[in-house]
């Protein structure tokens, strides 16, 4: 079978090859499936530079997360039957197949189709962690997303209208402004021509944001401190920007509001009912119609490179996925 392997750091379309390895065969506990759709996500562009948390030996395959079938389950494995269709997140998908842990699958919702589903798992199950576990986000409560029309953000939009929060979108261009707007948000600022914080406690009515969902960094990071609400909290997704900012800690205490970080790959590592409770909340919402992945682009896999790319540029709108086969 063929797999996309990183071979040397750098950026995706110069360090991406496609190469032949032996078809992978399931032990004890695992599980052989034909990946149908990966997800391309901005993890996938810091993990072919090598500045992603995780930094696997080279050469390995990317990819973090993806929709297939299963065709064949290992010793022990009673949950899969082949034909069932699953989803899953975890370094190594983009291959025409994979084995992965039975436990680490999660069934397709039956509303979403292939190309949909291979962006649930990492982007909106961030989202739903960001929100419901760490922010507590209540009905009623401002939330300030940035980067609101990328693939992440975009989950965020629409978690927070699904949730009852009110939201304030930031993005980049008038044409992401227009898919903000498309997911629920209420408000739309753009970067670099809003005031950002000075728009924020106008929209407000002074009171701010009570929760800021922050994939940037950088300069978006200082906005949120700056509009925050009192006991307000700022989740920490990643740095997008590639700026990690700083934070004077007298700066929260004199404003009584609260940082904290989300890096959902440790939910999944060790608190996998955590992230089975989330699949089957977003598994409903999906079949409500109140989340649906917003699709950019798709790809076939053989450009599986300029589908990352694209990533890196900063100028995709929701997800562009990676097209494996049937």
């Amino acid at each position: 079978m063929r797999a996309w392997h990183v071979t040397a750091h750098g950026e995706p379309e110069d360090v991406l090859a496609l190469v032949e390895v032996e078809d992978p065969v399931p032990g004890p506990g695992e599980v052989r499936v034909r990946v149908h759709a990966v997800a391309a996500n901005f993890p996938d562009v810091l993990l072919a530079r090598g500045q992603y948390q995780v930094r696997p030996d080279l050469p390995f395959t990317p990819g973090v997360e993806f929709a297939g079938t299963v065709v064949a389950v290992g010793d022990g494995v009673t949950r899969w039957q082949p034909g069932a269709r699953v989803v899953g997140g975890r370094i190594g998908v983009l291959s025409e197949e994979v084995v992965m842990p039975a436990d680490a699958l999660y069934a397709t919702p039956p509303a979403l189709d292939d190309i949909a589903a291979s962006g649930l798992m990492v982007a909106y199950q961030t989202a739903y962690f960001a929100l419901h576990r760490r922010a507590a986000l209540q009905p009623g409560e401002w939330l300030l997303v940035h980067a609101a029309a990328g693939g992440v953000g975009a989950a965020t939009v629409q978690l927070g209208v699904a949730a009852g929060a009110r939201v304030i979108a930031v993005v980049g261009t008038e044409a992401k402004a227009a898919v903000a707007r498309a997911q629920g948000a209420e408000h739309v600022l753009l970067r670099g021509v809003d005031d950002i914080p000075a728009r924020v406690r106008e929209l407000t009515g002074g009171h701010g944001a009570d929760v800021v969902f922050d994939p940037v960094g950088g300069a978006a990071f200082d906005a949120s401190t700056r509009c925050v609400a009192f006991e307000g909290r700022i989740v920490v997704i990643g740095f997008a920007s590639g700026d990690i900012p700083t934070l004077k800690a007298n700066v929260a205490l004199v404003k009584n509001f609260a940082v904290l970080g989300l890096y959902w790959g440790l939910y999944a590592e060790r608190r996998p009912d955590l992230v089975a409770e989330a699949h089957e909340a977003l598994t409903d919402l999906a079949a409500r119609g109140a989340i649906r992945p917003v699709v950019d682009e798709v790809v076939p896999f053989e450009r599986a490179p300029e589908a990352i790319a694209k990533l890196a540029g900063g100028g995709t709108v929701g997800r562009v996925v990676i097209e494996v086969g049937a």
